[in-house]
């Protein structure tokens, strides 16, 4: 359930969260989940959602389309047969209105017959 969260020296909200509910896992380095920086912060994949520690939970957090990471039918033509999709083998990220799978540091997108690349990520450690 979205709330509000942070406010400036006026009083105003400055940006919403969307908190996990019952996270038990403590994330940071060296805990087995592949770290992502966007935004100028590191979050953690953790079973197709993007964790982000903030005053003592976690936030589910996405990445923006951007021009960097734009959507929309931009094939790929290294993924040969391999379907992405749950159990692929590559790990799920958030990403705009859709999952994508990171493979070799892109994002991928399964789009019927073909795989689109939505452009880098940045993984930390």
């Amino acid at each position: 359930m979205p709330h509000l969260l942070n406010t400036n020296r006026k009083g105003n909200a400055m940006s919403n969260c969307q908190t996990h509910e019952n996270h038990n896992h403590v994330h940071g380095a060296g805990c087995g989940h592949t770290a992502i920086r966007h935004n100028g912060h590191v979050d953690y994949l953790h079973d197709g959602h993007l964790h982000h520690e903030h005053n003592g939970h976690y936030d589910e957090h996405v990445l923006e389309v951007n021009d960097t990471n734009a959507d929309g039918c931009h094939p790929v033509h290294t993924c040969g047969s391999h379907v992405h999709g749950a159990g692929c083998g590559h790990e799920a990220v958030p990403h705009g209105d859709h999952i994508d799978y990171i493979v070799n540091g892109r994002l991928h997108h399964q789009h019927g017959d073909h795989c689109d690349d939505h452009g880098p990520v940045e993984i930390v450690g």
